[in-house]
């Protein structure tokens, strides 16, 4: 794997953050990959997802297939969007250009980058200080109560301590660099096993065993089952969609692409086995022991006998929900901002000013009505489902893994698209995304807003190719040198 060399003007004088990485400094190998998404998987939500599930009718062994099945679709797509980072050492801000043109790439780089990051960033960063205030409530039992009744935009004293004290380790990490987030990876990595696999134990002692959870008495659904089992699937994916999609900001720093490729299938592969046995044991357990089900794995350790458990499981809780926010939104966020200021922003001050809007868009008052918010985000994951399938046939299909590292640079270089505009990929991301999300407004459509990860994916890859025939056909939206190559038969 040579190392590409770029000709710039003076935009990237100043800012090597979005450069191609050099090879000295790809230094992530298998480990790394392995253990990068542990925290992503293993977060009170995703145990909330698996409890929804349950609540479907659905049986043990139908959410344990729809678990797998994610897995291994999930697992294959990271190591696919992965591989132009792995193989170029570009970020995801950068990588867009190649598919949607560099002034196209601006609308799903903000959709994604700055929208979405910055909004999760927030709502991760004050749902970890919970955990952090419950952990120091362990150690100190008045915290909880510090300052009684006074209060700052809704939040009480020991709430903002905790949320400034999550805040700043976030920002710690954006300036300690990308060798502290593999070290903080590989610690999470052995804590995970520990804790989950412990409250597995713990719901299976409670219930009586395993064979009362394996007896258990949902018989799952019937009828249109495939139809829900593939809502199911569609729900997990769609939670990974903006990891997806800039999966190369962290490939980018891979040796090679098969350290990348395989560390990133056999970590999700092993980390979701582990999560499939974990979720259903402790809400199937916690049901058969208690009547009800539990879901939130923080009202699971509330239940711990023993105070050391407690704090090991809060203080991993911190840990999953600090690496969930650093991979899946900080990074992108600053590499976006980067990208649409190179000459004043590198990826530090960028990040740096994302986590800042991430406190200022407060938080802590959008989750007062987390119905509308979560809504909101999740239209926005279901249009930029589609540009994973318009990154994916551009890459793989359209440009057969080779990219012009010279054009996504030189600021004067509109590449092959006209006015630095690829129509074909930026039609096909509307296209597909209306269709994808009309049946949240048509009730009719439904079923196809249900499975919208799928139909946002299978739909835009149709359509791309079809519009990038056409254009071709038509010499729509082409350069001179795109003109010139088609007559030469290129």
């Amino acid at each position: 794997m040579g190392e590409k060399q770029v000709i710039l003007d003076d935009s990237f004088s100043d800012n090597t953050d979005l450069l191609p990485t050099k090879l000295e400094a790809r230094t992530w190998k298998f480990s790394h990959y392995f253990s990068i998404w542990i925290g992503s998987v293993h977060n009170v939500p995703s145990y909330v997802t698996i409890g929804g599930f349950f609540a479907l009718g659905l049986s043990i062994w139908q959410v344990f297939f729809i678990i797998m099945i994610s897995s291994i679709i999930l697992a294959g797509m990271m190591a696919l969007n992965g591989h132009a980072g792995g193989k170029y050492g570009i970020p995801f801000s950068i990588l867009l250009r190649t598919s949607f043109g560099r002034k196209g790439a601006i609308i799903p780089g903000v959709l994604r980058g700055i929208i979405a990051a910055i909004m999760w960033f927030g709502l991760q960063t004050y749902a970890g200080s919970l955990a952090v205030t419950i952990l120091i409530a362990e150690f100190w039992e008045p915290y909880p109560t510090l300052g009684a009744d006074w209060s700052f935009l809704g939040l009480s004293l020991a709430n903002l301590i905790s949320l400034l004290l999550f805040w700043m380790i976030n920002v710690f990490f954006i300036f300690a660099g990308v060798d502290a987030l593999g070290k903080l990876t590989k610690l999470l990595s052995p804590l995970v096993f520990v804790v989950f696999g412990g409250m597995s134990i713990w719901a299976i002692n409670l219930a009586g065993g395993i064979i009362p959870i394996l007896n258990f008495s949902e018989k799952g659904v019937e009828g249109n089952s495939i139809l829900i089992i593939l809502s199911c699937i569609s729900a997990i994916l769609a939670t990974w969609v903006a990891q997806i999609l800039s999966v190369s900001d962290v490939t980018r720093y891979s040796r090679t692409n098969k350290g990348q490729s395989c560390g990133q299938i056999v970590g999700l592969l092993i980390t979701y086995l582990l999560f499939a046995v974990a979720s259903i044991t402790i809400i199937v357990g916690s049901e058969i022991a208690f009547g009800v089900p539990i879901w939130n794995v923080l009202e699971v350790i509330n239940r711990f006998d023993s105070k050391f458990a407690i704090i090991l499981s809060l203080l991993t809780i911190c840990l999953t929900t600090l690496s969930v926010n650093i991979v899946g939104n900080i990074i992108p966020a600053g590499y976006q901002l980067a990208s649409l200021s190179p000459k004043r922003l590198n990826f530090k001050s960028g990040a740096f000013i994302g986590t800042i809007i991430g406190l200022l868009i407060m938080p802590w008052k959008l989750m007062e009505s987390p119905t509308s918010i979560f809504t909101f985000l999740n239209m926005i994951g279901g249009m930029l489902s589609p540009v994973i399938g318009v990154m994916l046939a551009d890459y793989f299909i359209i440009k057969k893994r080779e990219i012009n590292l010279q054009e996504l640079y030189f600021p004067n270089s509109k590449g092959r698209f006209s006015n630095g505009v690829n129509w074909p990929a930026l039609l096909t991301t509307l296209f597909a995304g209306c269709i994808s999300m009309i049946g949240r407004f048509i009730d009719i459509l439904e079923p196809i807003y249900n499975i919208s990860w799928f139909t946002g994916i299978i739909v835009s890859v149709v359509l791309y190719l079809l519009f990038i025939y056409l254009s071709k056909l038509l010499h729509i939206g082409r350069t001179d040198k795109d003109l010139a190559s088609i007559s030469k038969g290129g």
